[in-house]
């Protein structure tokens, strides 16, 4: 029997089970953009299946990262220009993955907010699913969570997911060696880390996200939310060219901490600076912070954003296919005997 009153919904709690499900009808078809061999069924069951065989692979080792976008969010957040860091989080996670010298299979996100706005989430996942179409991925499930009290009218955070695959006996780096070149892959900007700091330097400037970038053309927020650059195609094409003895994406920790990652005890590098041109948006940030050259180096990528450790038989017809790919090249140094990385030259 009932009072007659009515009773609570979730929805009046904060939390709108219709909205969710209207997300998941509009990515439906962002999702089936990324389809690929080895992809079983779609979205909206409680796990996601994948067919290692179906995709090509005799005997597999599983490959897997994970992720976020950082404080970069804030910038996205602030401005509304959302699109973009869906491609962010792929970035993170597959550049990772190939460095490992595995084939980027599928992926999976996680997005968390306060209220969930379908448009905003959409054009978001939208991007994501850009960013496997362009890594070759399936993006195959996520999480789409609403948490009222969590999250300030607005924000939103996200994670990513990604699994990969290689063939046993085929991992990176192997065989790096004294000698070895090493060949930079331009970065399209800042990419996804360090932008606490970045964030800093802004209000420093005393400039705001709408102001005219003082770096390049369009606004300075979206200047600085340029997606981090996909590589993972070039580079699977560099491996299996053969000579690739490693890969090192730069993320945080810059330059002189993601490159000995990869190299073994006893060696390491030289990098020349004046190898390649810094992209203006460091030069505008060192100035602004006043940042010593050290600390550029370990906080930013300084327009590098993959290095490539080759055999130097292989260095220029590697050089050569990744150019044709669309990548920009710089033979930027070599491994030595040693330890961490030595640099040489100074910025052009």
């Amino acid at each position: 029997m009932t009072s007659g009153k009515t009773g609570m919904t979730y929805a009046q709690a904060g939390v709108d089970i219709d909205a969710g499900n209207a997300l998941v009808d509009r990515i439906k078809p962002a999702a089936r953009r990324t389809a690929r061999p080895g992809v079983s069924g779609g979205l909206g069951g409680f796990g996601a299946l994948f067919d290692l065989r179906a995709a090509g692979f005799s005997d597999p080792v599983l490959v897997a990262a994970t992720d976020g976008v950082g404080t970069k969010l804030r910038i996205a957040i602030d401005t509304g220009e959302v699109a973009g860091v869906g491609i962010d989080l792929v970035a993170m996670c597959v550049n990772d993955l190939v460095c490992q010298g595995a084939e980027p299979l599928f992926f999976l996100d996680y997005f968390a907010t306060g209220k969930l706005e379908t448009e905003t989430a959409a054009r978001i996942i939208e991007g994501i699913a850009e960013g496997c179409v362009h890594s070759g991925c399936a993006l195959i499930g996520g999480e789409t969570a609403e948490m009222p009290g969590m999250y300030p009218p607005g924000d939103f955070d996200l994670a990513g997911f990604a699994v990969g695959a290689m063939e046993r006996g085929q991992a990176l780096p192997a065989g790096v060696a004294e000698g070895d070149v090493l060949l930079g892959l331009a970065s399209s900007g800042v990419h996804s880390n360090g932008y606490s700091l970045v964030r800093r330097l802004v209000g420093m400037s005393g400039l705001d996200w709408g102001a005219d970038s003082p770096f390049g053309g369009g606004s300075l927020g979206g200047a600085l939310l340029v997606p981090t650059r996909l590589y993972v195609k070039p580079s699977l094409a560099a491996i299996r060219a053969g000579g690739v003895h490693a890969l090192a994406h730069v993320t945080g920790g810059g330059l002189t901490e993601n490159l000995p990652r990869v190299l073994p005890e006893g060696l390491g590098a030289e990098i020349d600076l004046g190898a390649w041109t810094r992209p203006p948006v460091f030069g505008w940030m060192q100035q602004v912070g006043g940042i010593a050259a050290p600390e550029m180096l370990k906080t930013f990528n300084c327009g590098i954003g993959m290095i490539v450790v080759c055999e130097a038989g292989r260095a220029d017809d590697l050089a050569a296919l990744l150019a044709e790919a669309g990548e920009g090249v710089h033979r930027i140094g070599r491994v030595c005997n040693g330890r961490g990385v030595t640099y040489t030259g100074t910025w052009a």
